[in-house]
């Protein structure tokens, strides 16, 4: 079979889906550029922000992101992949509006999970707060036993004013001494591992930052991309 063209729906924020796109290329077995796949990236900035669409209850996001879906659809990928955790609260309105497969970024982690650490009964979750109020892992976890432990509402708002400093571009270092603080506030309620829930938070914190086991979503989507670009067998094909 054929290797699957991916399309990428990209922009937020922008470099969080440049990192992506190096995993993936981490990620794929190639010698030379000709074993590279071939990916056509939309990187779309202008979609609303999602927290602020979520916490509001904006529905004017949804067409911005189904158009670019589509955008994508008509220049002939065969999927689309979504390096952006949030925004997997309008999941079902995208893949209603397309007629090729979208990966499920929130359920692969969690499989990741799951596979990895088959007897794992607690999680830190770090995200937007549109991430965290919506329940996005909280669900899936909840399906495979997993209790996701999140921050308190103060500490809540200073990962998200964490993470908005990082798309911003400006004051990184103190944007990762606030997710440090509250990831390690997870550990001290028994957290057997953390989920980086948000694709901006890895370009500041790496996964051997912690002594627990550290699942960075952007690097999780990177693997599920390229195994089912080369027509591997992953979970999502059980939902598209």
């Amino acid at each position: 079979m054929p290797e699957k063209i991916v399309g990428v729906l990209g922009g937020m924020g922008p470099e969080a889906t440049v990192d992506f796109f190096a995993k993936v290329i981490a990620l794929t077995p190639a010698k030379r550029d000709q074993n590279h796949l071939r990916i056509i990236i939309d990187n779309n900035p202008k979609i609303p922000d999602r927290t602020e669409a979520i916490l509001t209850k904006d529905d004017t996001l949804v067409p911005v992101l189904v158009e670019t879906a589509k955008n994508l659809e008509r220049a002939g990928v065969d999927f689309i992949t979504i390096p952006c955790n949030t925004v997997h609260y309008f999941y079902d309105d995208l893949k209603k509006a397309v007629s090729i497969p979208v990966l499920h970024m929130i359920r692969e982690v969690t499989n990741a999970i799951k596979t990895s650490l088959p007897n794992c009964k607690r999680v830190g979750l770090l995200a937007t707060t549109g991430t965290v109020t919506s329940d996005l892992y909280q669900k899936e976890c909840q399906k495979v036993g997993i209790e996701v432990l999140v921050p308190n509402p103060q500490g809540q708002a200073e990962v998200m004013e964490a993470i908005l400093r990082i798309k911003a571009g400006s004051s990184k270092a103190s944007a990762r001494k606030a997710i440090l603080k509250e990831a390690n506030q997870l550990l001290e309620r028994k957290a057997e591992a953390l989920i980086l829930g948000c694709t901006d938070i890895p370009l500041v914190i790496k996964v051997n930052a912690f002594p627990v086991p550290v699942f960075d979503s952007n690097w999780v989507l990177a693997e599920t991309t390229v195994k089912f670009a080369m027509a591997e067998t992953i979970s999502s094909q059980q939902d598209i």
